[in-house]
This record gives C-alpha cells, sequence and structure tokens, in this order.
C-alpha cells in the first residue's frame, strides 16, 4: 500500500518531523535502512511506529520518502 496523501501534504509532513521528533530526516532513513528488511509498506509503518513511537502520519511519510529515494537510486 502508498500513502494517500497528496504530495504537499507528504512535504508538509516531512518539514514538521524535525520539530516533533528531534530528529532529521536523514537520520529517520538511516533509521529505516539499518532496520529490519521488511517488504510491504504498511510493515514497514508499522515498524517505525513501535520501535519509535512515532505518530502514524510521521512514520508513513518516513517510509515514503524512504521508498522514493531508493527508487530515485536505482534509476540512475
Amino acid at each position: 500500500m502508498s500513502p494517500t496523501f497528496s504530495e504537499e501534504t507528504h512535504r508538509n509532513l516531512l518539514a514538521r518531523i524535525p520539530h516533533r521528533t528531534g530528529r532529521e530526516i536523514s537520520e529517520w532513513l538511516k533509521t529505516v535502512e539499518d532496520g529490519p528488511s521488511l517488504l510491504r509498506f504498511e510493515d514497514k509503518v508499522s515498524w517505525l511506529r513501535g520501535a519509535h513511537d512515532l505518530a502514524y502520519g510521521h512514520a508513513k511519510a518516513i517510509i515514503h520518502e524512504y521508498d522514493l529515494r531508493r527508487a530515485a537510486r536505482r534509476m540512475l
């Protein structure tokens, strides 16, 4: 399952995450990279929420951003 919010909402969520969590997006992306290799989007979101006590929307935005960046790397 992929995110159902708009690109604008995604960007707004990403912009708020450092203030809400005290960690930069790059740190969260590294956390996901170093985390368990789960295949399903919702499994990744659930893991991130549970392991790091994040709100659902924030976890979803982080995983979506991680997947976007990983796909972009593969296209190079």
